[in-house]
């Protein structure tokens, strides 16, 4: 049965090392059948959360800000499967993806019963140099009633944009947005 994929690139450089990991992803789940949309973040307008507390007045149904957030939520609420991913920026998921997943309190008790998958990317070639950046994601997704980690994908040893041309990665992600 088809899935409704979401993918989330936080990458500031459009064909950067982790979005061509979301690229690769999407081509192994576009090649299984699941329908799939990228989110490229930088291409949206999403405001800090204000900490103003109009969202749990509201049942976490409404947010303060008119921005782009609000379209994306509802997006988030709507597929099966919702794929992060982010470089990493003195060992911790960048500032884009950090402020996209506060920003998803106006709605987060909506988004139930996803599947997830982690994609972080860093010129750090070891894999533990990158724990703390899905822990920062499993800190969301604690948060979130049914979710559930499916795969988890490190991108070590890339610096420079196309580094990740010449690594296992991209076959990695292929075969992981295959497998769902």
């Amino acid at each position: 049965m088809a899935k409704r994929v979401l993918i989330i690139s936080s990458s500031p450089r459009k064909g950067g090392n982790s979005d061509k990991v979301c690229d690769e992803f999407i081509r192994g789940a576009k090649e299984a059948g699941h329908d799939t949309e990228k989110i490229f973040l930088k291409e949206k307008h999403i405001n800090y959360c204000t900490g103003c507390g109009l969202c749990n007045t509201n049942n976490y149904s409404a947010c303060s800000q008119n921005d782009d957030m609000a379209e994306i939520l509802e997006k988030m609420i709507a597929v099966d499967v919702i794929v992060m991913a982010t470089p990493v920026y003195f060992y911790g998921m960048n500032g884009q993806m950090k402020t996209f997943i506060d920003r998803c309190c106006a709605r987060y008790t909506h988004i139930n019963n996803k599947d997830f998958y982690f994609i972080a990317a860093a010129a750090d070639s070891r894999k533990q140099s990158l724990d703390r950046v899905f822990e920062g994601f499993r800190g969301f997704t604690s948060c979130l009633e049914g979710a559930k980690e499916k795969g988890l994908i490190y991108v070590t040893g890339v610096w420079q944009k196309d580094d990740v041309n010449n690594t296992s990665f991209l076959k990695e992600a292929y075969e992981k947005g295959k497998s769902i």
